[in-house]
């Protein structure tokens, strides 16, 4: 799926629609479980903070109902949450991006901080999935802007994934927390992150399943570029190790076991600001840690689908909350 366009891989497996569709049909209480699920098989996997997103409901109601999970799911795990709110994920049937964007500017995002504010959700970041045939440039700056200004949210970006649109050069010029994706970035969009202090999140497992060119990691670490790794665990990339994604990052990224280590762990817990406490073990930062059976730590990444065998214990804040089964 080389140069796919933004249609061709929504038909590949039924698309963000499919799943909207089947999210709709299933209970709160039905989507806990599976939260639950999940983030028990990731903390695991060696996770213990996580970027966690809506984007499965696009209307008002469906998306705080995604949010109200993710807040419920937050006392449930030992692992951090970071919810973010990706109303922009796609554009509506029946609408166009132009409506979809005046919509999650007027509705969702008003309806989404009140909810915050009343204490029955948790949100800290926006995202928009800045693409051709989804949300332009222009479009996800007014949704940026409008999130910042109603909700002091921080900003998280899809960009230059399938299509060159320096929405990387936009996410720099916005001082955006993070922009992730980033395979079609142009010069341009790497300065402007470097200069705007914008992470870039890279997804190797979304690179390798859609076959899509890999984002020049080496050149944004050169230029000064902070690099960070993320799962993209959704439907379309079912990865939840970040272990494997370690490995990924090593043969298609062409990083070091280390830089993918520090992506993975002290720069992924900056792209959510969070690196004052999570990412590193220092006085001051919580005791999250993993306890592995190898000689070497670079195990974890040279043992392909071996998490399971090499993690026997998994620490949050100095509790060991996870313990290998012998």
């Amino acid at each position: 799926m080389a140069g796919a366009s933004y249609m061709e891989v929504q038909k590949a497996g039924g698309g963000i629609h499919y799943t909207v569709a089947k999210t709709k049909e299933a209970s709160e209480e039905e989507l806990l479980d599976l939260l639950q699920d999940r983030l028990d098989r990731m903390l695991r996997a060696g996770t213990t903070l996580a970027e966690v997103k809506s984007g499965y409901g696009l209307t008002t109601e469906g998306e705080l109902k995604l949010l109200r999970v993710l807040h419920q799911g937050a006392s449930r795990t030992p692992i951090t949450l970071v919810p973010t709110f990706l109303g922009a994920h796609a554009v509506p049937p029946g609408l166009e991006p132009e409506a979809a964007t005046r919509l999650v500017i007027e509705e969702q995002l008003p309806a989404v901080v009140a909810a915050r504010n009343r204490g029955e959700i948790s949100v800290s970041c926006v995202d928009v999935f800045c693409e051709a045939g989804v949300f332009s440039v222009d479009q996800t700056k007014r949704i940026v802007a409008e999130a910042r200004k109603l909700g002091d949210l921080m900003v998280n970006v899809h960009v230059d994934e399938l299509a060159k649109l320096d929405g990387a050069k936009m996410a720099g010029e916005l001082q955006a927390e993070a922009a992730s994706h980033c395979e079609e970035v142009s010069a341009a969009g790497i300065s402007a992150m470097r200069t705007g202090g914008t992470v870039a999140v890279l997804l190797p497992t979304t690179q390798m399943l859609l076959r899509l060119p890999a984002p020049p990691a080496r050149d944004m670490i050169k230029q000064g570029v902070i690099v960070a790794l993320g799962s993209d665990f959704n439907p379309n990339a079912f990865c939840l190790s970040m272990a494997t994604v370690l490995h990924l990052a090593c043969v298609l990224l062409r990083l070091s076991p280390a830089e993918a280590l520090t992506a993975a762990t002290l720069n992924a817990a900056h792209s959510v600001r969070r690196s004052h406490l999570h990412g590193a073990l220092q006085p001051g930062m919580r005791a999250d840690m993993l306890l592995i059976q190898a000689p070497r730590w670079e195990h974890l990444v040279y043992q392909l689908g071996e998490h399971h065998h090499l993690i026997h214990h998994v620490v949050c804040s100095g509790r060991v909350v996870y313990t290998k089964k012998e």
